[in-house]
């Protein structure tokens, strides 16, 4: 899943409207900002292996650091541990955390049984939706316009970049994710874990548009 993570970004800005969306971004989306460093670090590993699902070539060989529910959890309570410390709000303990888990759950959704519950077991989940490209398309299609709309009517634009910006990000996810399915597979591994590093530009994007809009 791509832009249904995003999508758990926008919409938290409604229940926690003094973070901005580049925090809620990075929590959303932590595993997957994660992973391509740990790829390149030869840490975890994947394989293209085209037709192993219908939506994306990827054999996801082993993630336990990144994907595994246990370490999901404890990636959460690290990064709400954080916000709780800086917002001095229990709250955003749980808003964080539930963020960085929810990224877990909506791969169990898509992902073929890949998924890891503890690092070092052998038990693997996932519903497999991804052989189903066009509705897990329509699923992720739902929770990121849903998430957007939440965010929309949780804020207000402060001027034209707050306005255009929003519409810019808004679009180029999209974008991005029509490729992703339509797209050839990726050259390389190395490749697939610098593309992932970019993911990174959408953080700072959030930042900034962020920054021109403010909570209704």
């Amino acid at each position: 899943m791509f832009i249904g993570h995003f999508g758990i970004g926008f919409g938290s800005k409604k229940f926690a409207p003094a973070l901005s969306l580049g925090v809620l971004f990075i929590a959303a989306q932590f595993l997957d900002l994660l992973w391509p460093t740990l790829l390149l670090l030869d840490l975890e590993h994947v394989t293209i292996a085209p037709g192993i699902t219908e939506f994306t070539p990827l054999d996801f060989i082993d993630y336990p650091i990144s994907h595994s529910l246990v370490m999901v959890a404890g990636w959460g309570f690290l990064l709400g541990i954080l916000a709780w410390l800086y917002m001095k709000e229990l709250k955003y303990l749980y808003i964080i955390f539930l963020c960085v888990v929810s990224h877990w759950f909506l791969d169990l959704i898509v992902h073929r049984p890949d998924l890891p519950l503890v690092p070092e077991g052998s038990t693997r989940v996932g519903l497999g939706l991804w052989n189903f490209p066009v509705v897990s398309m329509i699923i992720e299609c739902v929770i990121f316009l849903g998430g957007v709309y939440l965010y929309y009517r949780a804020t207000s634009a402060k001027n034209a970049f707050g306005r255009y910006g929003l519409i810019g990000l808004v679009s180029f996810l999209l974008l991005i994710q029509v490729a992703n399915m339509v797209g050839p597979p990726p050259p390389s591994v190395t490749a697939i874990a610098w593309a992932g590093q970019l993911q990174w530009v959408f953080v700072i994007l959030a930042f900034y548009i962020d920054k021109n809009r403010i909570a209704r």
